[in-house]
């Protein structure tokens, strides 16, 4: 957590959150993506479509859940931006987009890995208009993995030391971080930040 020092130096920065997506290949997201799924949510999907950030949270109600739960309270966007955008096969999206079951399956379908350009080039599109949009004074948060380059090499190549991640989550795996994040959500409890870069040097030096 923050001393209050850190807590009022990080306040006084804007700063936008970048969530990793839901898996939607387990038991929760094939309930989704099916046809003829008899859940609510399913049911909407089909007919009207629903918010993602409401469909992934529903497919993860501990980590994802927690990421936007997070998000949702300690995004300091600047004006005229929005503060959360959730990492896609289709690029970045807003949590509170309607997608239906089609779109779903889209978005579900693209391998996400730094080496397919068929999802890193609309993302890099993406992040390139969400930097001119936010300016050079902005901090980019990812609640996501770290350990592969999936999300961290496009994002770092486009925001660099702006990139930040939390401390506290390294070496954990998804439930703790979700828990954590909700912890702090109940608590008002920020977390401290990290810039991706020097954790990632600092783990490349301890590896030599």
């Amino acid at each position: 957590m923050l001393t209050a020092a850190v807590r009022s130096a990080q306040t006084l920065r804007s700063r936008i959150f970048l969530l990793s997506p839901a898996n939607a290949s387990g038991i929760k997201g094939q309930r989704l993506l099916n046809p003829t799924g008899r859940c609510e949510l399913a049911v909407r999907l089909r007919d009207s479509g629903a918010p993602l950030g409401e469909v992934y949270r529903f497919i993860s109600s501990l980590y994802f859940r927690g990421k936007l739960d997070y998000a949702e309270k300690f995004k300091n966007p600047p004006d005229g931006v929005a503060g959360i955008y959730i990492i896609t096969g289709a690029g970045l999206m807003l949590p509170e987009t309607v997608v239906t079951l089609n779109d779903l399956h889209r978005i579900s379908s693209t391998f996400i890995d730094a080496k397919n350009l068929e999802y890193r080039r609309p993302l890099e599109s993406d992040l390139l208009r969400l930097r001119e949009l936010a300016g050079y004074d902005t901090d980019v948060v990812l609640l996501g993995s770290i350990a592969t380059p999936k999300y961290i090499a496009p994002i770092r190549r486009v925001f660099g030391q702006r990139l930040l991640f939390p401390s506290n989550f390294l070496g954990l795996g998804d439930m703790s971080r979700g828990s954590i994040l909700l912890r702090c959500c109940s608590q008002g409890s920020e977390l401290a930040y990290s810039p991706v870069e020097t954790i990632v040097s600092s783990v490349s030096r301890s590896q030599v």
